[in-house]
């Protein structure tokens, strides 16, 4: 069995499963939030876009956890790139968070609009403030999200500090094989966003077979591939049961051949439809 956490490039662990915070705040308060503390998650993954950045400070506080308990990702939108605007963006979400420091913090996208010409230095500006916060403590591990291999480049060869993290839409059908293995080759953790294919995949016939041979949920198994194949999913449920299968990914093993058959299924509604370079928020 696999361990219940990945080591990122420069030692600090992440949960190998986190728990996704978009649109989990949207009565106004941080009770999905409580829950999913509840049911055991201790990784959780936000965002200044999402909203929940002040609904997840306030659970862990009430939760009467020590915040050395919890692994916290935030991500800084595409109208707060730049050096300046990534410096006040993560002042914002540390405030927000009502924390000291943060354990994740990214890029969320690598381009403002997909007409944005000047995206390389933007990137480069913005990632040399996010190096600084790495120097200063203030966040522990720095990374980027939805960034394909030439957006990386760009990191690469003219930063300071490679990126440590990148979160892709990761999932049957939308596997970004590409990307996932240029990162892997430079020690960069993969995070999966959507991995159960916007809830489209649990009814896939496929999937719910290797469900029932295992007798675990289809989400189960969607989660499980996913660790299989060395990626940090980052999922989300609105009630205790599911927060609590989801988290029960370690009692079983998917065969190669039922890897392989997820491996083989074609593109699907699972997938968002969203591209760094064409088609975003």
């Amino acid at each position: 069995m696999q361990a219940q956490s990945f080591q990122l490039q420069n030692g600090c662990s992440v949960p190998a499963l986190m728990f996704g915070t978009y649109k989990t705040a949207e009565g106004k308060n941080e009770d999905i939030l409580l829950t999913a503390i509840e049911a055991g998650y201790r990784g959780f993954d936000t965002a200044s876009f999402y909203g929940t950045e002040e609904y997840l400070g306030s659970a862990i506080r009430k939760s009467g956890l020590a915040r050395e308990d919890f692994f916290i990702t935030s991500k800084l939108w595409k109208t707060e790139m730049g050096y300046e605007g990534a410096m006040a963006a993560a002042r914002r979400s540390l405030e927000a968070l009502q924390t000291d420091y943060l354990d994740l913090y990214l890029i969320h996208w690598p381009l403002p609009d997909p007409d944005y010409a000047d995206w390389k230095a933007l990137d480069l500006e913005t990632w040399q403030a996010l190096e600084e916060l790495y120097d200063q403590g203030v966040v522990k591990a720095i990374g980027v999200s939805n960034f394909h291999p030439h957006h990386i480049e760009n990191l690469l060869a003219h930063g300071r500090i490679a990126p440590m993290v990148d979160q892709l839409e990761y999932h049957p059908g939308h596997a970004q094989e590409a990307a996932v293995a240029y990162c892997q080759a430079r020690n960069i953790q993969v995070q999966a966003w959507s991995p159960l294919g916007r809830g489209a995949l649990l009814t896939n016939p496929t999937v719910l077979a290797i469900a029932r041979a295992h007798n675990v949920a289809p989400a189960q198994v969607l989660l499980r591939w996913s660790i299989e194949r060395q990626l940090c999913p980052i999922v989300k449920a609105v009630d205790l049961i599911h927060m609590r299968e989801n988290l029960r990914l370690y009692h079983f093993e998917l065969s190669d051949e039922e890897i392989s058959a997820l491996d083989k299924l074609p593109p699907s509604t699972a997938y968002s439809g969203l591209h760094p370079d064409t088609v975003t928020f």
